[in-house]
């Protein structure tokens, strides 16, 4: 902050807007504008993003002594079948492979593991839903105290 004279507005900007992957590419921060661009700078930033899921994964499993399902869910886990399948490709020595056909047929598909392997899981999010439950029981519980 000091050295680029900025204030704490500033700073907010520069982490949470134009860092990650519209900060490594230089292009944008949507992994779908990066997979349709043909600019090594875009191909760059999905290389660094799978590779830095896959050091947490192996670290995690590290500390855990192993995985029993990876699970993909949220915006780029439940609609992104090519970083799922690189991320899996770096988690193989887990055990994890992925039925290519499942995963890219979407649908709701929940399943996309091979036959035989560790489970590879898509798992749809509603934060909304969950915000308002967590909101509602924050509201009653204040209710009941009162």
């Amino acid at each position: 902050m000091a050295e680029h004279g900025y204030d704490a507005k500033r700073l907010e900007d520069l982490l949470y807007r134009r860092s990650g992957l519209l900060g490594v590419s230089g292009i944008a921060s949507d992994m779908r504008t990066l997979r349709r661009s043909g600019e090594p700078a875009a191909a760059h930033a999905i290389e660094l993003f799978v590779y830095r899921i896959v050091r947490e994964i192996g670290s995690l499993a590290a500390a855990l002594g192993g995985i029993d399902a990876l699970v993909f869910t949220a915006g780029i886990g439940e609609n992104d079948p090519a970083t799922r399948a690189e991320v899996v490709r770096g988690c193989a020595w887990l055990g994890f492979a992925l039925d290519p056909a499942l995963n890219e047929a979407g649908n709701g598909q929940r399943r996309i593991s091979a036959a035989g392997t560790r489970p590879v899981l898509v798992v749809p999010t509603d934060e909304e839903r969950m915000i308002a439950r967590y909101t509602s029981a924050a509201v009653k519980q204040k209710g009941e105290q009162a």
